[in-house]
């Protein structure tokens, strides 16, 4: 089988969506593997404040890009582990600064580019399950199913504010609403892949729908696309 060829599912959309918790379960069902790309983004970011280098200074982070020491590790919960050098960063590339360092160099066209290959060698047998906000439109145009997840932002927002709270971070919903609508302007504004669904991508809003229900919603849209199992168990 070839790469091409190998079956990959693709989950855009903004933050707070449900990608990463959907993204996970999802992979696990099917048997598949799972690219977080969020975390790429966030792990280069960390690295360059680690590294001492200015968010500005493209040539230095597109260096870094192509050479990021860089993995991810089975969790038996819904947090996907970041590997940096060996040491386990998932906490610190979850932050909001980092994020928000993270939206900054996503919008540099260089880094999208020199990450891009890196994204794609995620694609092995079986199979892939890739979330981000720009999969099936640049990343992965020829996934055998592409969604994107919506909600209201308010809600959104809520679940962050849980997320946080959960690590015992004190989180102000305010703050955080404010937040996410100004990374929203960001990614869809921006010049390199901004967020948007793919032409062929099937739009799911997740507002109201529990996380197992927006899995079994999307393994029956595989089932239907392809005409295989909803599992790969």
């Amino acid at each position: 089988m070839t790469e091409s060829s190998l079956p990959v599912i693709t989950l855009d959309g903004p933050g707070g969506v449900g990608k990463g918790t959907v993204g996970q379960r999802l992979a696990q069902r099917l048997g598949w593997h799972y690219l977080d790309s969020g975390a790429i983004y966030r792990a280069l970011a960390w690295g360059a404040e680690k590294a001492d280098i200015d968010l500005s200074d493209t040539q230095a982070l597109v260096s870094l890009a192509k050479k990021l020491p860089l993995r991810f590790a089975p969790d038996p919960g819904d947090v996907c582990r970041v590997i940096y050098q060996d040491t386990d960063v998932t906490g610190q590339v979850r932050t909001e600064s980092c994020g928000r360092s993270a939206s900054r160099i996503a919008a540099i066209p260089e880094v999208r580019a020199a990450l891009l290959d890196r994204q794609r060698a995620f694609r092995q047998p079986p199979g892939l399950v890739a979330d981000g906000r720009d999969m099936g439109t640049t990343v992965f145009p020829d996934a055998n199913l592409k969604v994107f997840l919506l909600a209201d932002p308010r809600v959104r927002a809520e679940r962050r504010v849980r997320q946080l709270n959960d690590k015992g971070i004190n989180a102000i919903m305010a703050d955080v609403l404010q937040e996410i609508r100004k990374r929203d302007e960001q990614d869809a504004t921006r010049r390199a892949s901004p967020l948007l669904p793919a032409e062929d991508a099937i739009e799911l809003d997740t507002t109201s729908l529990s996380i197992d229900e927006v899995l079994n919603r999307i393994l029956e849209l595989y089932r239907k696309k392809t005409d295989r199992p909803a599992s790969g168990r």
